[in-house]
């Protein structure tokens, strides 16, 4: 019998009713990603709004990530406590009424506080929609369900790209942010009226007491997700390929492709398309790769890190002011693979931790992308600020972060392989002995 054929004790069926439940939970994601990204595309206008500089202007996003990774952690014990569906309706009110109050703020500080909202409901999504995947589908499904649900949160990146870039310039600030709002009250009243957690007969195991033996057991469950190589090799793998692309589609591309690289904004605005469309194309790739062959991922990782590091160190480290067209558009076209790059991540602390820590190994893994957006949207900053807008200087703060990270990963692999050898003859010595 082939592992792909192999059906392990409670694994989810699958199907119609699962491909339903699932797709409006990443409807959910994929709005939070419109709202998420839709300061990459009013980055000027913001700054213009509020009248700020660099620093003040990534302070935005930085907010935002900041609130985002400090919530992984707490969300993942939320999610594998209460639910997938309590916990994205909390996210889905949560960051609708932030997108909602950034188009109203009157000042910089009312705008950096409804960015603030906006990232806690934000990370609300993702990981819920992780585990929703884990209970509806069969676990050899996991790598590429996770990646159709990147996938498809790029698509939200493509809308606010696209749509919400011309409806700003089209009917302005306000009108434009309170209209897309209404795309979060129309997921939450679909998720209200057809989400469900599980298959029926499928319901997690009771949740654990409060109190302090609640707390007890919340600490030992993060020490348990921790102490798995796993886990620390997929918030590294996460850490290292995310934020490349992140920093530059949530703020920074549109700048320095602009002000930097001489384009105009429609040629900018196609350029930060083209990387979103790569990442969609490359996340249907990867998925299929790693769905096939496992021992992928490690390769496919470091190969995305090699490439984008690459092609930044030849559209910085050229001797004129402006890099070529061609350069630009290579440039974009890999950095959609960091997308779908960070994905593997999950597809090491997946299998090292058992169904009722997936949330909380998922929030661990997820801080790592968020922590090194955020860390270099402020890098690159301050540096603007303290050169005079020298991109290439300030981009250069991308090389630190990934050396960091491809260091930490190549500590980690063997670990991490070894132990998931270990678990996968466990598991597959309790499916022999199953009764038929």
């Amino acid at each position: 019998m082939s592992a792909a054929a192999v059906r392990l004790p409670g694994d989810p069926p699958g199907g119609r009713r699962a491909v339903m439940v699932w797709s409006i939970g990443v409807a959910v994601y994929f709005v939070a990603v419109i709202f998420r990204t839709s300061l990459g595309v009013a980055g000027l206008d913001a700054a213009e709004r509020f009248d700020v500089g660099a620093s003040a202007l990534s302070t935005f996003s930085i907010l935002q990530l900041l609130v985002y990774a400090g919530m992984q952690i707490p969300v993942g014990l939320l999610v594998d406590r209460l639910g997938t569906k309590k916990v994205l309706t909390i996210g889905a009110v949560l960051f609708t009424l932030g997108q909602l109050s950034f188009a109203l703020a009157p000042s910089y500080g009312m705008a950096l506080a409804a960015r603030a909202l906006l990232g806690c409901g934000d990370a609300m999504t993702f990981i819920s929609v992780l585990r929703l995947g884990t209970r509806w589908f069969p676990a050899r499904r996991g790598p590429l369900v996770a990646q159709l649900a990147g996938l498809i949160g790029m698509g939200g990146n493509l809308v606010s790209t696209l749509l919400l870039a011309r409806l700003l310039h089209g009917v302005g600030w306000t009108a434009a942010f309170v209209g897309s709002s209404l795309a979060g009250v129309v997921v939450l009243v679909l998720m209200l009226l057809f989400l469900k957690d599980h298959p029926e007969g499928q319901a997690p195991e009771p949740v654990k007491p409060s109190g302090p033996q609640g707390l007890a057991s919340v600490r030992g469950q993060i020490t348990a997700a921790w102490r798995e190589p796993g886990t620390r090799l997929g918030l590294w793998v996460h850490f290292t390929t995310q934020f490349p692309m992140m920093v530059f589609t949530l703020l920074w591309g549109l700048p320095f492709l602009v002000e930097a690289q001489g384009l105009s904004r429609d040629t900018a605005g196609e350029l930060l398309t083209l990387t979103v469309l790569s990442s969609m194309t490359i996340g249907l790739v990867y998925g299929q790769i790693i769905a096939r062959h496992h021992k992928a991922r490690t390769p496919l990782a470091l190969g995305t890190i090699a490439l984008t590091a690459l092609l930044w160190a030849a559209t910085l480290g050229l001797s004129g002011d402006r890099a070529p067209l061609w350069l630009l558009i290579l440039l974009c076209i890999g950095l959609g693979t960091c997308g779908p790059a960070s994905m593997i991540g999950f597809d090491f602390a997946r299998p090292a931790n058992p169904p009722q820590r997936q949330g909380t190994a998922s929030g661990i893994v997820n801080m790592g992308g968020f922590v090194a957006s955020m860390t270099t949207l402020l890098a690159v900053g301050v540096l603007l600020d303290a050169t005079g807008d020298n991109y290439r200087i300030a981009f250069c703060s991308i090389f630190v972060l990934e050396a960091l990270g491809v260091t930490q990963i190549l500590r980690l692999r063997r670990h991490a392989a070894r132990r998931e050898r270990e678990r996968l003859v466990a598991s597959r010595v309790e499916v022999v002995h199953v009764p038929a």
